[in-house]
């Protein structure tokens, strides 16, 4: 059933409260964290369900960080509201993801061009033939000009959106490799596909905090706050 008024059931926020461009971890702890070290004037817009959203400013510029949860349903509810209801042109999706291709190294940050996915989501939009859940050209040109002007490496490339963490030891990692897929996580797709319904802007931006091949994997700690690079890119996009 759409929903085309504020507040919703996953929102408290009212009209105006989100800027056009929102920021999107997953951890609700990590847009608190956003939002308390990187914003000025930041003020707390949602915290139904504990998923926080805030709206404040970096560089003179309106931006706002809100959680998403985990998985593809959590992600698509909040970004279907957010373009839908609240009129935000724009979701950067802020995350954590496992290196597929070894060349990746611990806290790299990849740039998702497209999300291949084992979900059956986008049957949703009864699209009659294989949906492709891709990435905003513009976004993703203004993440490459971000990077470069802070000085921090940018993979971009294919990512495989998943719909599981926890399966059968089934190692899908070599037919994702010959096809050239950077990385593992659980959301761009279903963005992507929101994005694409409602002709707004998407991009997945995740940073590498597990390594298959050499057994390394970030903390709960680092996961929530040693993001720095990505997170700065992200605003300077915004």
């Amino acid at each position: 059933m759409p929903i085309h008024k504020a507040p919703t059931w996953h929102n408290q926020a009212m009209p105006g409260d989100f800027a056009r461009t929102v920021l999107m971890p997953g951890d609700p702890k990590r847009s608190r964290f956003i939002a308390e070290n990187y914003l000025d004037g930041a003020k707390l817009m949602n915290d139904v369900r504990g998923v926080q959203g805030y709206t404040g400013s970096y560089k003179g510029k309106r931006v706002s960080v809100m959680a998403s949860g985990m998985g593809i349903p959590a992600i698509a509810i909040y970004a279907h509201e957010l373009y839908n209801v609240y009129g935000v042109e724009n979701i950067i999706r802020i995350g954590t993801a496992g290196a597929i291709d070894p060349d990746l190294a611990m806290m790299d940050v990849v740039a998702g061009i497209s999300a291949s996915t084992d979900s059956n989501y986008a049957a949703h939009f009864g699209f009659p033939y294989t949906l492709a859940p891709t990435a905003s050209f513009d976004l993703l040109l203004k993440a490459r000009h971000a990077a470069q002007a802070l000085g921090y490496p940018l993979k971009v490339g294919p990512l495989y959106t998943s719909d599981t963490l926890y399966d059968d030891q089934i190692d899908y990692n070599p037919v994702m490799r010959n096809m050239h897929v950077l990385a593992a996580e659980m959301e761009a797709a279903g963005l992507y596909l929101e994005a694409m319904r409602a002709g707004k802007g998407a991009l997945c931006l995740v940073t590498v905090v597990d390594n298959p091949y050499t057994g390394q994997s970030a903390t709960p700690e680092e996961r929530q706050t040693a993001l720095g690079r990505m997170i700065e890119i992200a605003l300077n996009m915004a």
